[in-house]
């Protein structure tokens, strides 16, 4: 109430001097940040997308700019960021559709599960396209 001269000393909202560091917590600011990630990697496809349609010579000058080792981690890193995004977003699906996962455990095993995920699956990713190269 105005001029009761009553404060309150807690804080308006939780926030990181709060909350207690736990795995559902990384995996929701890994989410976000995997989003800003993946934004600017679709630059990297979109010039090699380009490259394909504007001829031989932008081709060719791209594709040794990607195979170099940087590139190529920033690439893995990208795949790794997307396959991230893609498990955290099913996750999501399932805590918003049918509000399966909210418990503790669940949620922190999953945040985990979702981590291992990204790195595996794009390692399978850049190991198949080592193979078909």
């Amino acid at each position: 109430m105005a001029g009761s001269g009553w404060t309150d000393s807690r804080p308006l909202s939780p926030h990181l001097q709060i909350w207690k560091y736990h795995a559902t917590m990384a995996a929701s600011i890994t989410h976000r940040a995997t989003g800003v990630a993946m934004y600017f990697g679709s630059f990297l496809i979109a010039a090699w997308i380009i490259s394909l349609a504007a001829g031989p010579e932008a081709y060719a000058f791209v594709k040794g700019v990607i195979q170099h080792p940087l590139s190529t981690i920033v690439l893995f890193l990208w795949a790794v960021a997307v396959m991230f995004h893609l498990a955290n977003g099913i996750k999501y699906l399932f805590w918003d559709g049918p509000k399966i996962g909210f418990t503790p455990g669940v949620a922190s095993g999953v945040a985990i599960f979702n981590y291992i995920f990204a790195v595996v699956a794009a390692g399978g990713i850049f190991a198949a396209a080592t193979l078909l190269a």
